[in-house]
């Protein structure tokens, strides 16, 4: 009886194992051996169209719109992608705001290479260096407020994590309110903001304001009630002593449209929670570890809007799924062993990348590399775009930039893929997105500005 297995969507005998090690370097080579069709790609890999063909038949799709038709990347390097077919992209999204290092970052790769030769998972049921460093580099770097970090997965784990842990201080800390049977409640119930954007998960979900992203699986987690962002009056309104557990907010929201908090806001609302007796949490999943040209995005407005925790993720391993919830003493005092948990989260593989990207970060002129830079790329797409009658505003913090219009900007993110150029839209769908990585050169912002040009440029002469 011949065995057989399956690998890249081929059966194979067992007997060929051999042949398909030795040419396991030559990806034609190795396609051929396992009998699939023969690849006619500049990069010996599958064509684009064939994987796009695999992905109809077997892959899930849940992001909204179709990927890109013809297109499938199998190859990094620095701000650059190359498809099967041996196209080139300038890349202004860094899978979504994650990898802050580029492509293939020659001193990550050597990093992870000899820890993967080392250790990559025992769980976190054991002790490993790489998990303790990076959580001591991370409270250090959150000084004076952070004492404590957990790790997790993703960014949505991140906040399921802290919805859990607010939830537990509450409970043991809380000023409750009575009821009606005359005992007193913890506070349970969350605040979030407008155009904020929290996760996917069953919590996170709850908090996130979009409507299109609850309304299929309500019921979500009750007791949110959401306020209008960068208004403390609005806030004021649903923070409630005795009945507010804790605050959900960006300092700069990415999804939500690119939107910079503002130093009132922030401060505002940590005198509202402090009066409320209500935990403050800042989600930096996407504006922190140097997005916006400091080490966290809160740090733009001083001591006086620390919050009690903070969520992090994307770019924290560099391209490696990791989250981070820091927390103050206080709150980690009040979790018990087995409270939570997480199988995958904080092994020594992802956490030696996190250590490498916060070595990278804390070099000496990278982040006041990272806000001159942006300031330089919003400079450049004002002059380039923000005349145009459609164009609202240009505006950003760091390399996190967008372009609002009046209008979807799903066509100008075709328009300059087409020209080689990747972007990616924000808020209702009407903001360009950039988000390249922290290593970009100027040379990269002056071409993607003018890719951008003249994507704007066309879409008004269509106008005319």
């Amino acid at each position: 009886m011949t065995l057989y297995k399956f690998e890249y969507g081929c059966r194979v005998r067992v007997g060929f194992r051999a042949q398909v090690a030795r040419s396991a370097s030559r990806p034609s080579a190795r396609r051929k051996a396992l009998g699939c069709k023969a690849s006619t790609t500049s990069a010996g890999s599958m064509p684009s169209v064939e994987v796009q063909e695999l992905e109809t038949e077997y892959l899930l799709g849940t992001y909204a719109g179709a990927r890109p038709a013809g297109v499938s990347f199998v190859r990094g390097d620095g701000c650059r992608l190359f498809d099967a077919e041996g196209r080139e992209y300038l890349d202004f999204t860094s899978g979504i705001a994650v990898n802050c290092l580029g492509h293939s970052d020659k001193e990550l790769t050597d990093v992870l290479s000899d820890q993967l030769r080392t250790l990559v998972h025992v769980s976190n049921l054991y002790s490993t260096e790489p998990a303790a460093l990076l959580a001591r580099e991370l409270c250090k770097a959150s000084s004076p407020w952070a004492q404590k970090a957990f790790f997790v997965n993703s960014g949505t784990e991140a906040n399921e994590a802290a919805i859990k842990f607010a939830r537990k201080y509450q409970k043991l800390n809380g000023k409750g309110s009575p009821s009606l049977l005359g005992r007193k409640q913890q506070p349970t119930e969350f605040v979030a903001f407008s155009a904020g954007f929290h996760g996917r998960t069953m919590g996170a979900l709850a908090l996130t304001s979009k409507a299109k992203y609850r309304t299929p699986f309500e019921p979500v987690m009750p007791g949110v009630k959401f306020a209008e962002y960068n208004n403390l009056k609005s806030a004021a309104k649903v923070i409630r002593r005795g009945r507010t557990c804790a605050v959900f907010v960006e300092p700069f929201q990415g999804e939500g449209g690119c939107n910079p908090s503002t130093r009132d806001f922030l401060v505002g609302l940590r005198k509202l929670c402090d009066d409320a007796g209500a935990l403050l949490v800042y989600d930096e999943v996407q504006c922190g570890l140097g997005r916006t040209g400091k080490m966290f995005a809160h740090q733009w407005y001083g001591e006086g809007a620390c919050p009690d925790i903070m969520t992090l993720a994307k770019p924290l391993a560099a391209g490696l799924p990791i989250g981070a919830v820091l927390m103050t003493n206080e709150i980690a005092e009040a979790i018990s062993l087995g409270d939570h948990g997480s199988t995958f989260a904080g092994g020594p593989f992802v956490c030696t990348s996190g250590l490498h990207v916060m070595s990278r970060l804390q070099e000496g002129g990278f982040l006041q590399e990272v806000s001159d830079k942006g300031d330089y790329l919003v400079g450049k797409l004002s002059e380039a775009v923000g005349g145009k009658s459609f164009v609202r505003e240009v505006r950003g913090k760091g390399l996190i930039v967008g372009i609002e219009i009046d209008r979807s900007a799903g066509p100008i993110v075709a328009k300059a893929r087409d020209r080689g150029l990747l972007v990616i839209t924000a808020g209702e769908g009407n903001v360009v997105r950039l988000v390249p990585p922290l290593v970009v050169e100027r040379g990269d912002i002056d071409r993607c500005v003018e890719v951008l040009k003249e994507c704007f440029e066309e879409v008004g002469a269509a106008e005319a």
